[in-house]
């Protein structure tokens, strides 16, 4: 190809056609691609609408698309290209032409099924713009191979993935070389400048490890956002439990912070996530009208609720166990004559402590709530904006998992690399 070819199509802006498991993956996909065009294959809009019936999030994503593109076509032909919302956005079309004039994939792979179909729209695309780049976006990597095979662009779409965990915001920030006195001064004080300990400012409620040059001294502290300076953090025991490291320390003190309402907690199995969210919340249960510890229910082998005997009260409780489990560690910490022991009973048996499925939560308000959710790795990020929005004045969510212990597939297409 001629240099002033490819000078023109680096410079042209680009054109990305969806597959249909992008769409399915997040109905706002073709909103996140800045400044280029976007292009949807009518055989995609027909296996939409295959999936616009149900309640899982797949069914929610198709419904969702299918009234975003029906608002946008409104006052168009989905023929033209659409101008997507706002000033920096691209623009959109519905490809009907789904053949090129070299090139047949139906042909070429011996069978003729849908992905075949966008294959050759996005062919058909790339000839009638010979200079402009066109890409294929699919979550399906064997359609992204076949694409890249008849020496179409095809990649992932990574909006809202974790491409590695290093990248993963954690929270902390270990320091080391901290003057010795700015360390006396978070112990006599309480509190130091922010400015003595980063040369920019941290983000809200963000922790440090703080050591002094020789490690002679060391500290945990925070950001507080409205005292805009560091302040000490001190190691206290709650319902019984007592930190064992920095990280539990600070786990613990977001959670008991009144205004931090959202706080999330990740570790490897057996770091005591859910304990500790769990003894946090019942150390400030004179806050919260009641305290709700929930999971998303992941059968074994594929097996649905319903394969379990008993009432919808017996059907959950096998799932609810870890939740008990740690329950009843926090109570055996106490003698039985002693009044915090007899409270935890009070509180299970009046459901200011109520244990529950994820299942039900939609459609409900939760005011005045601690809301734990363990497990959370298996949410979908369509789930977990459910769950926030359920939030009514004065409740506290606090989301605790691991992303390497991922046991639904949607949830893994979410989070690994």
């Amino acid at each position: 190809m001629p240099r002033a070819s490819l000078k023109t199509k680096s410079t042209e802006r680009k054109i990305f056609v969806l597959d249909t498991s992008a769409i399915l993956f997040d109905h706002n996909a073709f909103f996140n691609f800045k400044e280029h065009d976007v292009a949807i294959p009518i055989t995609v809009l027909e296996e939409i609408d295959r999936f616009k019936k149900g309640n899982d999030v797949i069914n929610f994503e198709a419904r969702e698309f299918i009234r975003s593109i029906d608002k946008l076509s409104a006052s168009f032909s989905l023929q033209d290209w659409i101008p997507l919302n706002g000033p920096t956005k691209g623009k959109f079309k519905v490809l009907m032409n789904e053949r090129n004039s070299t090139i047949d994939a139906n042909q070429i792979f011996g069978e003729k099924k849908a992905d075949h179909h966008i294959i050759n729209s996005a062919l058909s695309l790339k000839e009638a713009y010979p200079n402009r780049m066109v890409t294929l976006i699919s979550k399906d990597i064997n359609l992204r191979l076949k694409a890249r095979s008849l020496n179409l662009d095809s990649e992932d779409y990574e909006t809202g993935k974790v491409k590695d965990v290093q990248d993963l915001y954690t929270g902390k920030s270990a320091i080391e070389n901290v003057s010795k006195k700015v360390i006396d001064q978070l112990y006599q004080n309480g509190w130091c400048d922010w400015k003595d300990i980063v040369k920019t400012k941290p983000v809200s409620n963000h922790y440090f490890i703080l050591k002094s040059k020789a490690e002679t001294s060391s500290a945990l502290a925070w950001y507080n956002p409205t005292s805009d300076r560091i302040e000490k953090i001190h190691k206290e025991p709650v319902a019984g439990i007592r930190p064992r490291n920095a990280e539990q320390a600070f786990a613990i003190h977001s959670i008991l912070n009144p205004n931090v309402l959202l706080s999330t907690v990740m570790g490897v199995a057996g770091t005591g996530k859910t304990l500790l969210a769990l003894a946090s919340a019942l150390e400030q249960k004179s806050k919260y009208r009641q305290i709700y510890l929930a999971r998303p229910i992941v059968p074994l082998s594929n097996k649905d609720i319903g394969y379990l005997p008993g009432d919808i009260k017996s059907k959950i409780n096998p799932y609810m166990e870890p939740l008990w489990d740690n329950l009843k560690f926090i109570q055996s910490l106490y003698k039985e004559t002693d009044k915090e022991y007899h409270k935890i009973n009070e509180m299970v048996e009046h459901e200011k402590l109520h244990i529950t499925p994820l299942a039900y939560i939609r459609g409900r308000s939760l005011s005045n709530i601690c809301f734990i959710i363990d497990e959370a790795q298996n949410l979908t990020p369509h789930e977990v904006k459910t769950i926030i929005t359920r939030a009514g004045e004065g409740t506290k969510i606090i989301f605790t998992g691991d992303i390497f212990q991922i046991d639904t597939l949607i949830s893994i297409h979410t989070a690994m690399v």
